[in-house]
């Protein structure tokens, strides 16, 4: 296996919310959800990153944009973005000029997702055909990155025909914000590693050690210099005084997240084939697919979780079904104070491969 040497990246952590719908009043959870975005902050979180769906409790953050305007005014030092913009459902110029708008607004702090939309009925209702989605999101990244780069935008594809648009609004630091994509397979791990591009997962520790694996091997291939890009998975945490309250918090609240999950599915009586998710927390937990416990529990998990999966970014779902905000902020503390600080001080090199692959 080729070991082209790049300097290690030590481990970081992220938040993903699906911002699905808790049992709060609209105005009083978005209010609620700022406010424990800047604990993300305190807590020293590298990123926040935020989901978009449609049509569904799962996500009643629609327009990511309009959210994340806020959530840049109300912090300083974290990052942010959507994880990520649907793009089969969007006009690319549009989507551009809210990135730059965005990016500008908190100084460069600006992490930006792209996606062709799991869903399709979420794709169905906005009258895209669900069979298109994939080069409509082909088409629209393409233009996107014309429109973040260059002084106009020229192109001529299926969906899109732009010719001489001019471009007037840029990112903050006039090159692209960092990108990411989810990855499900090894093979997708290629396009990303070409592009030095960042990557979050899901799915047990084994898929996402082979798509790990994979990154590696193909930015080694290349020979790529500098850091390593982002590698991540995506997994429920909940932090508590002991492992007993840690679980039954996370027990609750998984109930009602999975539930919001699986609305769309099961109002058209279908099986979504990639969100695998256990009906309860504890069997998802067994799963490996996310962690209840005492900060002692949670930190030692982690550690386990990072050479189970080679990743070198723990992206935690803090905030999910119906978790009360001090429930949320105490877990955030907890999390940051006692793991997320300790852990993040060495490279994750040697924890990610013993084969002498470096993170």
């Amino acid at each position: 296996m080729s070991t082209h040497p790049h300097p290690p990246r030590e481990l970081s952590f992220g938040v993903f919310d699906h911002m699905d719908r808790g049992r709060l009043p609209l105005a009083d959870q978005y209010e609620q959800r700022l406010q424990l975005v800047q604990d993300y902050e305190q807590a020293g979180f590298y990123a926040y990153h935020l989901a978009e769906h449609h049509s569904t409790p799962l996500g009643i953050a629609p327009s990511p944009s309009v959210y994340l305007a806020a959530v840049a005014q109300r912090t300083r030092r974290l990052r942010f973005g959507p994880l990520v913009y649907t793009l089969s459902m969007h006009h690319p110029l549009r989507v551009a000029e809210e990135i730059c708008m965005l990016d500008q607004m908190s100084r460069g702090r600006l992490e930006v997702g792209f996606g062709r939309g799991v869903s399709p009925y979420e794709i169905g209702y906005y009258g895209v055909d669900p069979a298109q989605a994939q080069s409509l999101y082909h088409e629209g990244y393409q233009v996107i990155q014309q429109a973040l780069t260059r002084e106009r935008v020229d192109f001529a594809g299926t969906h899109f025909h732009f010719r001489e648009v001019p471009v007037v609004l840029q990112p903050y630091h006039q090159t692209p914000p960092p990108i990411w994509y989810g990855v499900g397979l090894p093979q997708g791990a290629d396009w990303a590693a070409e592009n030095g591009i960042n990557i979050v997962c899901n799915g047990p520790a084994s898929g996402v050690r082979a798509v790990t694996d994979r990154y590696r091997e193909r930015w080694n291939a290349i020979g790529a210099t500098g850091p390593l890009p982002r590698l991540g998975v995506s997994r429920h945490v909940v932090v508590a005084d002991t492992d007993a309250q840690a679980m039954a918090i996370a027990s609750r609240a998984y109930t009602l997240w999975r539930e919001r999950l699986m609305h769309l599915w099961v109002k058209h009586g279908t099986q979504p084939a990639s969100l695998a998710f256990p009906e309860r927390f504890e069997q998802a937990q067994a799963a490996g697919l996310g962690i209840a416990g005492a900060p002692s529990t949670v930190r030692q998990w982690v550690e386990e979780e990072v050479a189970r999966t080679g990743i070198n970014y723990l992206v935690c779902r803090m905030a999910f079904g119906d978790l009360s905000y001090e429930e949320s902020a105490r877990s955030t503390r907890l999390f940051g104070d006692q793991v997320l600080a300790p852990l993040s001080r060495a490279p994750v090199g040697a924890a990610a491969d013993s084969s002498a692959l470096t993170a």
